[in-house]
C-alpha cells in the first residue's frame, strides 16, 4: 500500500466525502437489500404510496405486444384460416334461413327443405370444429408469446443495476413478473381470438346485409358511431382504473413479501397488529381502485345492450315498412333480422372485451416500463477482456453519490498492491461499503477512476471483472437447494471433489457431514436451518471455489461468536493467501495483521497505516480501539504506554 502517511483534503489527496447510510444519502437498501429506496417504503416509481402514474400510449403498447405475437406467425396463420372458416360458415345461417322461407317453404318443397336442413347442420358442425381447433392453436401461440415476454422481462432484471432495485420493492417487481404478465396471458389466450372473430363477423355480416337490402343495411349502421363514441369515452377511464389497480396490487404484494420474509422480526417486536393494519390500508386501496375500474367497465355492458336493442327495433320497424310496400320479401326480412341481431352481438362483444384489453394493456405497460429501463452500469463498446488479474487496485480522485446530489465519497485516492490486505474501518455509514460497491461496479463513480492492473474498470467487460472478485458479505444469501449446489454457485462447472475440497479449506466440511443428508441436504429459504456461522462458512467455501484474484470481506465475522469466528478466521486466512484483499471490519482485533488500515470518518480517509503505527499516533483509530477494550488493556496498548 503506497503513501501510508496521513491523507490531505486537497484534490488528489486520499480523502472521502461524507455520507453513507447514516448520512441519509445512501439508499436504505444496498446490494441484495429489500429494495426500498429514498422516499420511504418502496420509494421512487412504483413506491408503496407514490403517485399513480398516468397510462402511457395504449397504441404503442399494443404494437409492442403484437410484436411478441408476431413471432408465432406460423401458428397465427392457421388460426386466421380457421377463424375465416368458422366465421364465414356461421354467417351463412341467416341467409340459408331466408332461402328456406322464400324458396322451399313458399313452394312447399319438403324434400328440398330437408336437404337444406341437413346442409345447415353440416355447416354448423364444420364451423364448431373449426372454432375448437382455432382455440387450441391460439392457446399454444399465446403461451409461447407470453413465455418470450416473461423470459425477456426476467433477463432484463438480470442486467439492471442495483440503483434500479433500490427504487422498487421486491413485491412490486414480483407483481410485474406474475400478475401483469398473467393479464397479458389472458388477453392473448382468450380475448384476441374473440376480437378477431367479432371483427371478421362484423365485416362479413355487413357484406351480406348490403347484398340483401342496402336500405336496411344503412339503418343498421346508424348504431356504429354511437357505440364507437361510448367505447372511446369509457375506455380512457377504464384503462386508468385498471392501471391504478395494478399499481396498488404491486404495493400489496410488496407488503406480503416483506412480512413473510421478515416474520421473525415482526413477531420479535410484536408488530403483528401494525402489519395487519398496514396490509388492511393497502388492501382497501386495491378494493377501491378495483371497484372504480369495474364500475367504469360495468357501464359498457348495459349501454351496449341498450344500443343493440334500439338498433334491432329500428331494423324491425324499417323492415316491416318495406315489406308492406312490397320492397322486400318475408324471407329477406327474416334473413335481415337475423343478420341485424348477429351484427349487434359482435359489436357488443368487442365493447365488452375492450375492458379486458385495457386491463391487459395496463399490465403490459408496467412490464414494458422495466424492459425500457437502461442499465446504469454496462459494458462500453469494445470493452477489454480480463482473463486474470495480478491484483493491483487503485482509486484515483474518486467522487460518488447515490442520488447524484449528496456526495458520499470525494477525491478518494488509495493504492493496494498485489497480495496486500487492506482494511477499511470507521463508524457506520462512513463510506466503507460504498468503496466496495464501486470496486465491484454495483454502481459507477461520478468522477475519477478506479483501475485494476492499470485498466479503468469501466473499460473492462463487466462479467470478466466480477469473475475476478470474490465477495463474502455479513448477510450471506443461500439458495433453497442442496449444500453442494450452494457452494458450486461459485463455479458452476466444478465437480463434486472440487466442491468438497473448497469446503474442507473453509473448515465447513465437518459440520456439513453432520447434516442429515450431508452435501445433499436441502437448505430452507436463505439457509435459515443453519446457524449464522455455518452460513458464513458456506459463503467462504463458495468464494474459495471461485478462486478470485481480488477478495472482498464485508463484516464477514461480525455476527458470530468468538469460537466460530476463530474457525472463520482460519478459513479466511487460507482464502486471502496470495490475493489482494479488502476487509471491512468493526472488530478491530480481526485486522491487526493487515498490511494497511484506512480509517474512514464522514467519508474522509483521515488516517492510514499499520495497526501499530496507528495506535502510536493516538488518533481516531486509537480511540476506536480503546473503546472496544473498555475495562481491559490490550497488549498493544500496554506496549505503547510502556514506551
Amino acid at each position: 500500500m503506497a503513501n501510508n502517511g496521513q491523507g490531505g483534503a486537497r484534490k488528489g489527496g486520499p480523502t472521502a466525502g461524507a455520507g453513507g447510510a447514516s448520512g441519509g444519502s445512501r439508499p436504505a437498501a444496498g446490494p441484495g437489500g429489500p429494495g426500498r429506496g429514498p422516499g420511504g417504503p418502496g420509494g421512487g416509481p412504483g413506491g408503496r404510496f407514490g403517485p399513480i402514474e398516468k397510462p402511457k400510449n395504449a397504441k404503442r403498447t399494443l404494437l409492442r405486444l403484437s410484436g411478441y405475437v408476431w413471432r408465432q406467425r406460423k401458428l397465427l396463420s392457421f388460426v386466421l384460416i380457421l377463424i375465416a372458416i368458422s366465421t364465414g360458415l356461421g354467417v351463412l345461417g341467416p341467409w340459408l334461413q331466408g332461402l328456406a322461407i322464400d324458396t322451399y317453404m313458399a313452394n312447399k318443397d319438403i324434400p328440398g327443405l330437408g336437404r337444406l336442413a341437413l346442409t345447415m347442420i353440416a355447416v354448423s358442425a364444420v364451423a364448431a370444429s373449426s372454432a375448437w381447433f382455432e382455440q387450441y392453436i391460439m392457446a399454444a401461440a399465446a403461451q409461447a408469446a407470453v413465455r418470450d415476454l416473461r423470459k425477456d422481462l426476467f433477463a432484463k432484471l438480470q442486467t439492471l443495476s442495483l440503483r434500479f432495485f433500490d427504487r422498487y420493492t421486491h413485491g412490486e417487481l414480483m407483481s410485474r413478473l406474475t400478475n401483469d404478465v398473467d393479464n397479458v396471458s389472458r388477453i392473448l389466450g382468450e380475448t384476441v381470438i374473440q376480437l378477431m372473430n367479432s371483427l371478421l363477423s362484423v365485416l362479413l355480416i355487413s357484406v351480406m346485409m348490403f347484398n340483401i337490402n342496402w336500405r336496411l343495411a344503412l339503418v343498421t349502421m346508424v348504431i356504429i358511431p354511437l357505440m364507437a363514441v361510448i367505447t372511446q369515452a369509457l375506455g380512457k377511464r377504464t384503462r386508468a382504473g385498471f392501471k391504478e389497480r395494478q399499481q396498488h396490487l404491486g404495493e400489496l404484494n410488496g407488503i406480503i413479501e416483506e412480512t413473510v420474509t421478515g416474520a421473525k422480526v415482526v413477531k420479535a417486536y410484536v408488530r403483528e397488529s401494525a402489519v395487519v393494519e398496514e396490509f388492511g390500508t393497502t388492501n382497501s386501496l386495491v378494493k377501491k381502485s378495483s371497484i372504480k375500474a369495474q364500475i367504469w367497465g360495468g357501464f359498457m355492458g348495459p349501454l351496449m345492450n341498450f344500443i343493440h336493442n334500439s338498433g334491432f327495433a329500428m331494423v324491425a320497424g324499417a323492415g316491416g315498412l318495406l315489406a308492406v310496400r312490397g320492397l322486400a320479401s318475408v324471407g329477406t326480412i327474416a334473413s335481415f333480422v337475423g343478420y341485424a341481431r348477429r351484427f349487434s352481438r359482435p359489436l357488443n362483444q368487442i365493447a365488452m372485451l375492450y375492458n379486458q384489453v385495457q386491463s391487459a394493456l395496463a399490465g403490459a405497460e408496467r412490464v414494458f416500463e422495466v424492459l425500457d429501463e437502461v442499465p446504469e452500469v454496462q459494458d462500453v463498446p469494445n470493452a477489454i477482456s480480463l482473463t486474470a488479474v495480478q491484483g493491483d487496485v487503485r482509486f484515483q480522485d474518486v467522487d460518488f453519490s447515490y442520488d447524484h446530489e449528496v456526495p458520499v465519497l470525494k477525491d478518494v485516492s488509495m493504492w493496494a498492491r498485489r497480495g496486500q490486505v487492506v482494511a477499511l474501518v470507521g463508524p457506520t455509514g462512513a463510506g466503507k461499503t460504498t468503496i466496495v460497491n464501486l470496486l465491484t461496479r454495483f454502481y459507477d463513480i461520478d468522477d475519477g477512476a478506479i483501475t485494476v492492473d492499470g485498466h479503468d474498470i469501466r473499460q473492462l467487460k463487466l462479467d470478466d471483472l466480477r469473475r475476478q472478485l470474490g465477495i463474502v458479505l455479513q448477510d450471506t444469501f443461500l439458495f433453497g437447494t442442496t449444500v453442494m449446489e450452494n457452494i458450486r454457485y461459485g463455479k458452476l462447472d466444478a465437480n463434486d471433489d472440487e466442491v468438497i475440497a473448497a469446503a474442507e479449506m473453509a473448515n465447513a466440511d465437518p459440520f456439513i457431514r453432520r447434516l442429515p443428508e450431508g452435501y445433499q441436504t436441502i437448505l430452507s429459504e436463505n439457509g435459515s436451518n443453519l446457524s449464522q456461522g455455518q452460513r458464513q462458512l458456506l459463503a467462504i467455501s463458495r468464494a474459495i471455489l471461485a478462486d478470485p484474484g481480488i477478495l472482498i470481506l464485508d463484516e464477514a465475522t461480525s455476527s458470530v461468536d468468538t469460537r466460530t469466528e476463530r474457525h472463520i478466521q482460519e478459513a479466511l486466512l487460507r482464502l486471502m493467501e496470495g490475493r489482494t484483499s479488502f476487509v471491512i471490519a468493526h472488530r478491530l482485533s480481526t485486522i491487526r495483521k493487515a498490511d494497511a488500515i484506512l480509517v474512514i470518518n464522514h467519508g474522509e480517509i483521515i488516517e492510514r497505516g499499520t495497526h501499530e503505527a496507528l495506535l502510536a499516533q493516538q488518533g481516531f483509530y486509537n480511540h476506536m480501539y480503546v473503546s472496544q477494550f473498555k475495562g481491559q488493556q490490550a497488549p498493544e496498548l500496554a506496549a505503547v504506554a510502556a514506551e
